[in-house]
């Protein structure tokens, strides 16, 4: 239900398409949800359109809870919309997650996404998709505690720890279970994307690699400002077994030279448990998991 034209004052970015309106060119602002567009762009419009508060955008910094939606499965519209843009045109990009995008661009896109709150602009823009894949990472580490949270995280490092597959599968569904619920949905719908990233050959990311990427930033240490000896605990550890390094993944002789962080093999045999488990904390209904 858009307002009559208006003029920007303001320079700010189009609800639909991203880019600014400059100051002193025409625009219309939703009378429910504000959400200021290009006439142009009028018509690409989401609809139908839920009323939101005239203040909603995000907090700059926060527990991923203060950004998830009111309703399951609690995955921040952030989240869901960079993964899905990730997805539809991403998968054929050599070294998703590892190549970095410019930085200048990651910072302005994270930005314009926490002003727009739950109205986001579309990620269609941006040419590159590895700065879209920056932007996700650089929301994550930006929480004020990882996905595992800091009063989770040595449990987690244990049950990842046990050598028994069966055993550490077990340790680490119970660990999954007790994290907060919009953590633990997030963590589902990320393990699901970066599996289909894994399973995609000309992204040449398997496992290992994205554990290594996404280790620091989903699991990270056991607290904001973590000690030296903490930060040295979490380094890779080197145990020789039949003379030959182990990483804590490979059974018998380790083709891996250098072997992941402790944050990184959590991730990893996270990843390897059944997909099925994760699907069960989306559940079946899946609205919130489509981009607006």
């Amino acid at each position: 239900d858009p307002a009559p034209s208006l003029q920007v004052i303001r320079p700010e970015p189009c609800g639909v398409c991203g880019s600014r309106i400059r100051f002193g060119k025409a625009a219309v602002k939703c009378r429910q949800c504000q959400l200021l567009l290009h006439p142009k762009c009028q018509e690409q419009c989401p609809s139908p359109c839920a009323p939101q508060p005239r203040q909603h955008a995000w907090p700059s910094e926060g527990v991923l809870a203060d950004f998830a939606p009111a309703t399951p499965p609690l995955v921040p519209a952030l989240v869901v919309q960079c993964v899905t843009e990730v997805e539809t045109r991403g998968l054929t990009e050599t070294g998703l997650y590892r190549v970095p995008g410019a930085e200048q661009l990651v910072r302005e896109w994270k930005r314009r996404l926490l002003r727009a709150g739950g109205a986001l602009p579309a990620l269609g823009s941006v040419a590159d998709i590895h700065v879209v894949c920056g932007v996700l990472k650089d929301f994550l580490r930006g929480l004020k505690e990882p996905l595992v949270t800091f009063s989770l995280h040595p449990a987690f490092l244990r049950a990842a720890d046990i050598p028994d597959d069966a055993a550490c599968g077990t340790a680490l569904r119970h660990m999954v279970s007790k994290l907060p619920p919009a953590n633990r949905d997030t963590l589902a719908f990320l393990m699901l994307h970066l599996l289909r990233v894994s399973h995609s050959p000309n992204c040449k990311m398997d496992v290992l690699n994205l554990s290594r990427v996404f280790g620091p930033t989903l699991v990270g240490h056991g607290s904001a400002n973590p000690t030296p000896l903490a930060i040295m605990e979490d380094t890779p550890r080197q145990c020789k077994v039949r003379g030959f390094l182990r990483c804590g993944l490979c059974p018998g002789r380790c083709q891996h030279p250098h072997p992941p962080s402790l944050p990184a093999q959590v991730v990893a045999r996270l990843l390897s448990l059944p997909p099925n488990f994760w699907r069960g904390f989306l559940g079946t209904e899946q609205e919130n998991l489509v981009p607006m």
